[in-house]
């Protein structure tokens, strides 16, 4: 299944405390229960204005339905179509 990127605009996020921060996941985990297995939630990083989730999803359509039956925002939504590290300047060409 593909990787997406889902940058959510949320001010004030990086101020959020420890609780609500519990509360959102739950609500996310419960919605993504409903939803079924063609989503999963691998993490998320909270910076101060938004939050960037990292999901591996059949599609698009189904991480905005995940936003909606939360109620949080899916502003940017960015399939991943590679990953890097610096392992990759390692490694040589077949």
């Amino acid at each position: 299944m593909p990787k997406f990127i889902i940058e959510r605009d949320i001010p004030g996020a990086g101020g959020l405390s420890p609780a609500q921060l519990q509360q959102i996941s739950q609500n996310s985990c419960s919605v993504l229960r409903q939803l079924g297995p063609d989503i999963q939630w691998v993490e998320s990083y909270v910076t101060p204005e938004r939050v960037f989730c990292v999901y591996i999803a059949e599609s698009e359509d189904i991480i905005r339905k995940h936003a909606e039956a939360g109620g949080f925002p899916a502003n940017r939504i960015s399939e991943v179509k590679a990953i890097i590290d610096p392992t990759t300047a390692a490694k040589s060409g077949a």
